[in-house]
C-alpha cells in the first residue's frame, strides 16, 4: 500500500504473488486501464513470468468480477468499519483481513462452501488425481 499506484508499485506486488505461488502454469492477470497496467515495464514483466493479461474495456467491469467482488468485500467488512490513525496501521490490517481472515476462512458460495485456500487446495487434489 503506497499513496499513488505506480508501475513500480504494481509490479513488486506482483512479483511478491509469483515468488509465493511459483505457478507452474500461464496465470491470467486481471485489471484496469491505469496506465501503470499499460507500460511496456508491466508488458515485459507478465511475459517472461508466464502471466496474461486480461483488461476489460472502460465501464465492463465482468470479465474481473472475482477481484470486484473481493474489493466489494474488503470495504464493506473491514475498511468502512474502521478509520485508520496511519498507512501502517491500515496496512497491518489489511494483511490481516486477506492472510488470517478472508484467504484461509472465509467461505464463498461460489467455492462450494470452501474459503479460497480450501478451494485451492481441494483443485490442485482433484488435478493430482486425474
Amino acid at each position: 500500500m503506497q499513496s499513488r499506484q505506480t508501475t513500480d508499485v504494481v509490479l513488486q506486488a506482483l512479483l511478491m504473488a509469483t515468488w509465493r505461488r511459483k505457478p507452474r502454469e500461464k496465470v491470467l492477470i486481471h485489471s484496469d486501464q491505469g496506465s501503470q497496467f499499460t507500460s511496456m515495464d508491466w508488458a515485459a514483466f507478465l511475459r517472461a513470468h508466464n502471466l496474461e493479461h486480461s483488461m476489460s474495456r472502460r465501464g465492463n467491469c465482468h470479465d474481473n468480477a472475482v477481484a470486484e467482488s473481493f474489493f466489494n468485500l474488503l470495504k464493506r467488512e473491514r475498511i468502512r468499519r474502521r478509520t485508520y490513525r496511519t498507512r501502517a496501521e491500515a496496512r497491518l490490517d489489511m494483511f490481516d483481513y486477506i492472510e488470517v481472515f478472508y484467504n484461509p476462512k472465509r467461505k464463498h458460495t461460489r467455492n462450494e462452501m470452501l474459503s479460497p485456500v480450501d478451494f485451492e487446495r481441494q483443485q490442485k487434489l482433484r488435478h493430482e488425481g486425474v
